[in-house]
């Protein structure tokens, strides 16, 4: 469902992303081409800051919110999106923040005032606030994130994560196109 926010606000979103019936998409949203939004996700773009703006949550091309998940921000600050970008089922992306291209997040994830660099892969689980992460970080399920973390204990991510993270962004892919196409056929 597309709906304005308080200040009348209408999502803007391509013709060829895929948004679930279930899904609630609020406010100052942009949803890019073949993005993928699943069931019963909210993205919700209604709160000001203290002179009355707001900025947009944007989802880039080709990414997928998947099912539960709740993308938000706190007195209208930014939430960015990548391209080929996966945030997988439950997860909270709470602005502001940034998660950048060919990122996974993984189930059950709390993502705020935070920066995902490229490539990262963010099991399930984890918490992380108020700590950029650099370009292709494995984070390993259940590691909580924040100021005075030791960044030197996190790898990188390894090659099958890699090969996983652009495998569901393949998946999706296809259901947009699916989904897309039964919605024609009804």
């Amino acid at each position: 469902m597309l709906r304005k926010n308080p200040s009348g606000i209408m999502p803007t979103v391509s013709e060829s992303a895929f948004i679930d019936p279930t899904a609630i998409i609020c406010g100052k949203v942009l949803i890019e081409d073949n993005v993928f939004i699943g069931p019963y996700a909210v993205i919700r773009a209604d709160e000001v800051d203290e002179n009355g703006n707001m900025e947009a949550i944007i989802i880039k091309r080709d990414s997928n919110i998947q099912d539960g998940v709740v993308i938000h921000s706190k007195s209208g600050a930014e939430v960015i999106v990548g391209e080929r970008t996966s945030i997988a089922h439950r997860s909270i992306i709470h602005g502001p923040c940034e998660v950048g291209n060919d990122v996974f997040i993984g189930f059950n994830t709390v993502v705020f005032r935070t920066k995902i660099s490229d490539g990262c892969v963010v099991r399930h689980n984890c918490v992380i606030d108020g700590l950029d992460l650099p370009e292709k970080f494995h984070v390993p399920p259940m590691t909580n994130i924040g100021p005075g973390f030791d960044l030197g204990s996190i790898t990188t991510v390894p090659p099958e994560y890699s090969t996983f993270s652009e495998s569901v962004v393949s998946a999706n892919n296809d259901l947009v196109q699916g989904y897309k196409k039964l919605a024609n056929e009804l």
